[in-house]
Order: C-alpha cells, then structure tokens, then sequence
C-alpha cells in the first residue's frame, strides 16, 4: 500500500527517558502499540510531540545523558522532510528541518499538517474553532466558495487600504490645497529670478548714494581729464608731457622709447577710466519713486525667501514641490469618490460570498453531526449528543461589517461564521465544546468519530490515537478497531491502546516492553508477527496466566478481524 505524501515513515528516539535507542518504521495502514503499563507506549507519543514543535520538557533527558534527540522522517513530495530536535539537560532546545536551524514554533508550522494527535494530553489542532471551521467545509464541499469569500475580502481590504492612505477628512484635503494655490500664485506674481535680490540690492544702494556718487566721479574725471575751468594739470596732460619728454630722450637712449610707449598706454586708461567714471554716474537714478520701487522689490524678494527658502533658488523649488503636491491633492477627491463606491460594490460581493458560505456551512452542520453521532454510537457513546454550531459574528468595535439578511456582522478572509463543535456526552448535560470536555477517552472518541466521517474531507497523512479506548467496553471496541482500520486506508494511524480487539484489527502490531540492560532499564521495541502477536493478544486477554483460552481467544479475534477486513476490501 502507497503512503499519502508527507506521512510519517519512521521515527527514531535517542536517550529520552526509558527510550535509550530506539526507532518505530511505520508503513501506511493501521498500527497499533500495546505494553505493560509503563513501558514506554505514551512516551513514544511525546517523542512524536517534540518532533512536531512540542514544548520540551528537559526533566524527560535519560539520566546521565547531555541530552535527547528525536528524529522523524516523513514521505513528503518532491523530496523526504527530515526533522531532527534536540533537548539538553540544560533546558535549551534546538530543531532542524532538512538540517536547516528553525524554531520550535516554525518547526511546528511546517509539520502542523502532516500529523494530528489525538491524545489525553496533547494540544489537538481539532479544539481550534478554525480547524473545526475548516473541516466543516471541507465537509462542505465549499473550498471554491471560502476561496471566493478570500477574494472578496482581500479586494475590500485593499480598496479600504487605497481609500484610507487618501486621508479621512476631505475637507483637510480642500483646505491644503487652497493652501498650496495660494502660495503658488504668490510665487507666480512675484516672477522672481535667481540672484536678482542682490542685483536689486546693490542698484538701490547706488540710487541712495546718487548724489555722493555723482560728485565723487566727478572729482575722479576732473582729476584724469581735467575739467573745462582747465585749473589744474589733469593725470592725462601729465602723461601726454611725460610721453612727449621720453619720446625726446629716446633719441639719446634707445631704451626710453619702451617707457614712452607704456607712458602712451597710461594716457590711454586714465581717458577710458574717466569715461567710465562718467557712464556710472549718469546712469544711477537717484529719483525717489526709483528708490521707492527699488526697495519695495528688494523687499518682496526677501518676504518670499522668508517663507518659502534660503534664497530665490530655494523658492522657486519650493514653488515645484507645492504644484506637484497640489497636483495631487487636486486628484484625491476625485479618487476617493471612486474608492468610495468601489468600495459599496466590494462590499456587496463580500456580503454575497459570505452568505453563500454561511447557507453551505449550515446545510453541512445539519449533516455532519446525525453523521458523527452515529459513529459515536458504535465506539461506545451511544447515548452522546454531538451537535456543530454555526453562528454569526458580531461586529467588532470598529472593524469590518458586513449586512446578511438585514443584520450586521463582522466578517474577515473566513466569512462571517464562527463554527463549533459540541457534544453532550451524557443525558440530562448540557452541549459545551470539545474543549471543555473532561474526559480524554470521550475525547479521544469523538475525534476518531470526527476523522472517521470527515475522512475524505481531513487529507492528514499521519493519525495518532493515544489511547482511545480508555472507558471504552467490549461491545464499542470492535466498531472502534473497524474505524480505526478504515482510517488507515491510503494513510498512517498510529494507536497506543490496551484493548486486544483493537490490536487485532491492525495491519502492524508493535509491541512495547522494558528490558534491563547493563543493570539499567530501558524499552525496546518489536514488530510483533505470527505466533507473537497471538501470545501479546492472550496477555492482553487473560494476563500472565491466561493459558490455552486466552490464545484462544486471541486467535479468533485474529481470524475474525482478518475476515472482516477480507470484506472490507
């Protein structure tokens, strides 16, 4: 028989507690582990727990050991999941997948689906009301109506995000952008340019010296040119003499021709220096109404530096930046009206897949749970009440609502449903969760009941039953062993049980004892077959001292279940 992929081949146990070394294979079908009372079989259970992401417990460390190391391989495609977890004496745990460093928490995300265990002490995933609500739809039929609630729900979540990075209250949005108009009109007006503040600045200094200008150049043109008073010697005539003089002496000595033609040079700038001198002192415009409007430029300039930037560069970036954003602005209103009714259509398909969802959740409640009670009858609860509760969730305080059928809910990527399981185990007693109920044989059943119906629904490839037949009596202990072994078809089930009919339905019997060893005890383990598995079933009938009936006992038992499987195909 071809195991499921990702079902659990074999687990190995090194130093935890009784277990020194041993190593459990396990094939696909129905397996049952049976021992004295105390050898070992829910240890073996635990070791499996801390190969799924179990908190490690250094106390279970073999005595004189630095630690215990679990290792568990599982037949998962395309390649083997190997997982390997250490716990030290010290306390300190480590995990590894595929020899990879993780977490127990990620170990246990990465294993979650490929074992369940059902067991008096273990955390079952089936408790969580969203692993029930899965496997009613699953029940269902319903994986292509949750995956239409998904996408709706994402959808509105992702318009909700858009319409909320827009900003909640338009009329801050209308007020910024009135904001950011006028300062770009502001700017606008002003039709500045870079570096015209000090270019302004320095013609009004000018124009507020006019006069003091004016005569300054005029004593600098009267000392290089002279003046038509013609008074004093003027730095030109001085230059023309000295050229004239030079010119003379170059007669006598050839090297003063060079000091007349640099002498001609000086005559030449002092001419231009005085025109210039003049050209300046024309052009200031010392009149008042130019001064006026030099300086309320200047000041206009320095007002916009003062809001806006450091310098005429700095505003007129600012000037960009706040076009850009009103820009923007401009567009948000007309995107949040269109958020805002996308988002009306958005919500009409959530409200649409979540009340189909809902009608089919519903419909498979009412039929699951006659289904499950029947199953619970036969295992040995024949009086139970098991019902699956569908309810709606109310909205919470400020999160998504939904309206189905005129009345408000809260919805998220699930639908709007939460769903439970309940169960009265006994007349006259209330319904309450699974969770709530005390005993683990009850328990225990009603998860192998669960399995059982939701076989095809539940694809886990590894099931383990820690002891299921606790309170269970002779009558229940068959239907419980044919379940059993009607689960293992196409998958692992892996059951520690005391009951020899349940034994006797499985497809391989391993058998738990202590043995000492170098005067210490340890557990082994044995794959029992033929005559063995007929002398653990008479211990398990009649005791130490059960004799020729309780083998044969034990062998009808064998041929009965043989012969019940034979019909089973």
């Amino acid at each position: 028989m071809t195991g499921s992929p990702g079902r659990l081949v074999s687990l190995g146990v090194a130093d935890l507690a009784l277990l020194e070394r041993v190593r459990l294979d396990v094939d696909a079908g129905f397996t049952v582990i049976t021992g004295e009372t105390g050898a070992g079989k829910s240890l073996l259970i635990d070791a499996l727990g801390l190969a799924l992401g179990a908190r490690a417990d250094p106390g279970l460390v073999r005595h004189g050991a630095a630690s215990a190391r679990v290792e568990a391989l599982f037949d998962r495609m395309p390649e083997p999941l190997i997982v390997v977890r250490d716990v030290a004496v010290s306390g300190r745990s480590t995990a590894r997948l595929d020899d990879e460093p993780v977490t127990a928490a990620r170990l246990a995300e990465a294993t979650s689906s490929l074992v369940e265990i059902h067991g008096q002490h273990e955390q079952q995933r089936l408790l969580d009301g969203r692993r029930q609500r899965e496997l009613l739809d699953a029940f269902a039929g319903a994986t292509g109506l949750v995956g239409r609630m998904t996408a709706a729900a994402a959808a509105w979540r992702a318009n909700e995000s858009a319409r909320a990075a827009l900003g909640d209250d338009p009329r801050e949005t209308a007020r910024r952008l009135a904001v950011y108009e006028h300062e770009i009109a502001e700017i606008d007006a002003a039709r500045i340019r870079v570096g015209e503040a000090a270019e302004v600045g320095a013609r009004l200094t000018a124009a507020r010296h006019g006069e003091s200008i004016a005569h300054g150049s005029e004593v600098i043109v009267t000392a290089l040119v002279g003046s038509d008073a013609g008074e004093a010697p003027a730095a030109r005539d001085i230059a023309a003499e000295a050229e004239r003089i030079a010119r003379e002496l170059a007669r006598l000595d050839e090297r003063y021709a060079a000091i007349a033609d640099r002498l001609a040079g000086i005559e030449a700038d002092v001419a231009d220096v005085a025109e210039e001198a003049r050209r300046v002192a024309e052009a200031i415009d010392h009149d008042p109404a130019e001064i006026a409007r030099l300086d309320e430029r200047v000041s206009a300039i320095y007002a916009l530096e003062r809001r806006y930037g450091e310098d005429e560069a700095a505003v007129l970036a600012y000037r960009a930046q706040a076009a850009d954003e009103a820009a923007r602005l401009g567009g948000v209103e007309a995107e949040r009206a269109k958020r805002t009714a996308e988002a009306g259509r958005l919500l009409a398909d959530v409200a649409g897949a979540a009340a189909e969802l809902s009608r089919a959740r519903a419909s498979a409640a009412s039929r699951l749970a006659p289904e499950v009670e029947a199953v619970l009858r036969a295992v040995g609860m024949p009086r139970a009440r098991f019902g699956v509760e569908v309810t709606r969730r109310a909205p919470a305080p400020g999160g998504p609502v939904v309206e189905i059928y005129g009345a408000p809910c809260g919805f998220d990527g699930s639908g709007v449903d939460d769903v439970a399981y309940v169960i009265a185990p006994n007349p006259g007693e209330p319904s309450r969760p699974l969770a709530r109920i005390a005993s683990g044989g009850e328990l225990s059943r009603v998860a192998l009941a669960l399995e059982r119906v939701l076989a095809e629904a539940d694809v886990t490839p590894t099931l383990v039953f820690d002891e299921i037949d606790a309170g269970i009596g002779g009558r229940s202990a068959e239907p419980v062993a044919q379940a059993l072994w009607t689960l293992g078809r196409g998958r692992s089930v892996l059951c520690v049980t005391h009951l020899p009919v349940i034994a006797a339905y499985a497809d391989a019997h391993v058998r738990i004892a202590k043995v000492e060893r170098d005067g210490r005890t340890v557990t082994d383990l044995l794959l029992l077959a033929g005559e063995e598995r007929v002398a653990e079933l008479s211990l398990m009938v009649g005791g130490p001292g059960g004799g020729p009936a309780a083998a044969a006992s034990a062998r009808e038992m064998l041929d009965r279940a043989a012969a019940w499987r034979d019909s089973a195909g």
